[in-house]
């Protein structure tokens, strides 16, 4: 078992670290407390069973940046459609006025 900062283990799974520290309080993840320099530092004890469910558990980033682009592409569309309208419409003024 290896033991990681609250700070490293937040960057690891590019989470914040208040979203950590409330996992750690929550007893979602497992931690010690040490005396550091006079202080109270927490570490968490990183195992590999207890990450793959804990990463099954935090929503991807990547999955709502998916999300996202697929509303971009699908609103790209939706404005391709209309210019695609706007020009047959420009189209035919033009042949009206031309008459």
């Amino acid at each position: 078992m290896e033991r990681m900062t609250i700070k490293a283990y937040a960057v690891k799974h590019k989470l914040s670290i208040f979203n950590v520290m409330k996992m750690v309080r929550s007893g979602k993840v497992k931690s010690e407390v040490f005396q550091e320099k006079g202080r109270e530092v927490t570490y968490i004890l990183y195992d590999e069973k207890s990450e793959k469910e804990i990463e099954e558990q935090i929503i991807p980033i990547a999955t709502m940046e998916n999300k996202k682009e697929m509303q971009m592409d699908e609103e790209l569309k939706e404005i391709k459609q209309e210019v695609q309208w706007l020009r047959k419409e420009v189209e035919i003024l033009k042949k009206a006025i031309s008459v």
